[in-house]
């Protein structure tokens, strides 16, 4: 029987003084990086919104040590959250392993008590924002991204799960409650009005007012955020954007899982694309006019190759490992009939989900809380606000047309257009 605890009193938060003192005996840990804490070398290196990161490096290796404060980090202590959050974590990546092996860290450690996880340190990686940022490809990015996004899709859904495992482990992650609501309200309420925690650039408002006066819009972003909270198509990442992404030139691993529950098979891959299109959008402050044409292109290239790989495996797990109660052989096959037309019809879906969870995601992270790097490097306002202005309406483009963009040719069609607009 899986428990989720939630114990503030046994808590303590580590520091690089207190880590070693805490980790000296745990035989996980020591046979990884050696016995002696006076030997390690211990940096805290957490730069998001929620948690506490430590690189811990010995004479044997390196290991990551990440531990849940009881806060939002980027807000402070006056809004709680419960560390009960790493035990979903740790059962995230213990379930991504098992459907996509090699893709994201291995996990080494977990006390839940301590709401702790000792997991792979990935060497030399580089978080995905800042190499895009900086200009930097990544060889076979898209087919990696596509086949996880479709092998965690299909595989955590009831087309591979027996429906028995499934509707227990939707009834596990059911207990991650708080983390859920923090993308109900950033992600698909507060843009639409003046929340609190709510910014952006001046000289956006025009937009913003724009956005905000149209019914029709959050109606359909409504839509959206109901079947982000009451569809469990499958188990899906939550927050799977390019700062959780790592990367080197070749290979590259998804991290941070935390915001993990069950809920629409398009919600994973609408937000990964949504934040190819911010880094598309932001590069003419990122790149010199020489090089721009040609990284904006790569970056259109990363997106068809993601969207392709994941129809393309979506495709094949449906030929080869469809064995759960949804769409079976007996209905299909097994009557001499084929069942590729399902399939064709059931990825459409997808895609007008997806469509319109990317364009949501676009508006949250230039509106709500949590904005991306993308934007808030560039310091010149008047060419931020210009860029930004640009992101804003392709996200309410996709919102709107989701269901006439058929392909993803006509998605970088439309980025294209966007893109040399002057919305401002």
């Amino acid at each position: 029987m899986i428990t989720v605890m939630d114990t503030p009193d046994q808590y303590q938060p580590l520091t690089p003084e207190t880590l070693g003192g805490r980790l000296a005996s745990i035989d996980a840990v020591v046979e990884r990086i050696g016995s002696d804490p006076a030997d390690w070398v211990v940096r805290e290196v957490g730069d998001g919104n929620l948690n506490l990161v430590f690189i811990v490096e010995g004479p044997e290796g390196t290991v990551i040590v990440k531990q849940a404060l009881p806060y939002v980090r980027l807000v402070g202590d006056s809004w709680p959250l419960p560390l009960y959050r790493a035990f979903f974590e740790n059962h995230a990546l213990v379930r991504q392993a098992e459907r996509d092996p090699g893709s994201v860290p291995e996990v080494h450690y977990f006390d839940e008590t301590q709401a702790l996880i000792v997991m792979e340190f990935l060497a030399p990686h580089k978080i995905l924002r800042r190499k895009l940022i900086d200009g930097e490809k990544v060889e076979g990015l898209g087919g990696f991204l596509g086949r996880f996004c479709a092998r965690t899709a299909f595989r955590g859904s009831e087309l591979s799960m027996k429906s028995p495992d499934k509707k227990k482990d939707v009834g596990l992650f059911a207990g991650n409650i708080e983390i859920p609501a923090i993308t109900e309200a950033l992600v698909f309420t507060d843009p639409y009005h003046d929340a609190e925690m709510n910014h952006h650039t001046d000289g956006l408002d025009p937009v913003v007012s724009s956005l905000r006066s149209d019914a029709r819009l959050k109606a359909k972003v409504q839509r959206l955020m109901m079947k982000f909270a009451s569809n469990t198509e499958t188990m899906v990442h939550g927050d799977l954007h390019s700062g959780s992404i790592m990367s080197t030139g070749t290979q590259s691993r998804i991290i941070d899982p935390e915001f993990v529950q069950y809920g629409p098979m398009g919600f994973d891959i609408g937000m990964l694309l949504a934040n190819f299109l911010m880094a598309y959008f932001s590069q003419p402050a990122h790149r010199e006019t020489a090089s721009l044409d040609d990284y904006q292109e790569w970056l259109l290239s990363v997106i068809a190759e993601t969207v392709n790989t994941f129809e393309e495996e979506f495709d094949h797990l449906w030929k080869t490992e469809r064995t759960g109660m949804l769409y079976p052989e007996a209905l299909f096959e097994g009557q001499g009939h084929q069942s590729e037309e399902a399939c064709a019809d059931l990825l459409a879906e997808i895609w007008v989900d997806a469509l319109g969870f990317c364009g949501i995601e676009m508006h949250r992270r230039t509106l709500s809380l949590a904005h991306n790097a993308d934007f808030e490097d560039i310091e010149d306002k008047e060419v931020k606000a210009a860029l930004e202005a640009r992101n804003l309406q392709m996200g309410a483009d996709l919102i709107r047309n989701a269901g006439t963009l058929g392909s993803v040719e006509e998605l970088l069609r439309l980025a294209r257009q966007v893109n040399k607009k002057d919305i401002l």
